[in-house]
């Protein structure tokens, strides 16, 4: 029971750990730069982009000696989640937060959308958060921790050709609600909905999306103009630093779109 107590002691002081899915690069990076200045170890998590994630852990680690891991897993295999939540734990032996960022997007028009588009839709926005939280929950109850779900303005109001993701996104909005009240009052859970802060990246249909279309949704926010992803960042440190009566909220981070959609 001593031991048991001194530990509680050891994880309530020492230095607070967070873990992001899809951190090494866009918003998550960020993210991970983010809660690293605001004095957090951070777990960076990446799938393919082993590179990039080793050269931001490196970076960190520069400016504050280990204080940066890389852990590396396909959420598209679920057999995985539990297995990163361990890798996570055992980097620093806590986990104060599990920001669920990684998403797949792209189109999937009426008559085209495959099983393969589904699950792995469902899998990066939905599943795996789901399951990443339900493995993470003893340890962050230990810390009074801290889930965050990046939603997105479309899990409310629907894009056309988009009809998977929406559907993905809305089930996270969901999902986030649903662990607030299931993980309540040790764990707190939000979610932050992100509208035109990045431009889609890649070589398809949306990497490539024409000025014209970008203008059209920058006119549909209150604010005219795009958002960064230290906007982002922003709100996922409030509600984790400073938002300790915040729990079950999805917070637009859009500019006002989807008040104007």
């Amino acid at each position: 029971m001593g031991n048991s107590n001194a530990n509680s002691a050891t994880k309530k002081a020492g230095i607070k750990t967070a873990m992001i899915t899809g951190s090494a690069k866009r918003v998550g990076a960020v993210i991970a730069q983010t809660l690293h200045q605001a004095g957090y170890n951070v777990i960076i998590h990446c799938r393919l982009s082993r590179q990039a994630a080793d050269e931001l852990a490196a970076a960190l680690n520069s400016e504050r000696p280990d204080s940066a891991k890389v852990i590396q897993g396909d959420l598209n295999i679920e057999t995985v989640y539990n297995s990163l939540i361990e890798q996570a734990f055992q980097c620093w032996n806590r986990l104060d937060v599990l920001i669920n960022n990684a998403s797949s997007f792209y189109p999937t028009p009426i008559g085209s959308i495959t099983l393969d588009d589904w699950n792995n839709l469902i899998n990066s926005n939905m599943k795996a958060p789901l399951f990443l939280a339900q493995a993470a929950a003893p340890y962050l109850k230990q810390t009074q921790g801290n889930i965050i779900n990046m939603v997105d303005v479309h899990g409310q109001r629907p894009m056309k050709e988009h009809t998977v993701y929406c559907a993905a996104k809305a089930g996270l909005a969901m999902l986030t609600m649903s662990l607030a009240k299931e993980l309540g009052p040790d764990i707190r859970v939000n979610g932050v909905a992100p509208g035109a802060i990045l431009w889609p990246a890649g070589d398809g249909p949306d990497g490539d999306m024409p000025e014209h279309t970008k203008n059209l949704i920058l006119e549909r926010t209150s604010l005219k103009r795009s958002g960064k992803p230290i906007d982002i960042a922003k709100t996922i440190l409030f509600l984790i630093r400073d938002a300790d009566y915040i729990t079950g909220q999805v917070i637009a981070v859009d500019g006002g779109r989807s008040i104007n959609i």
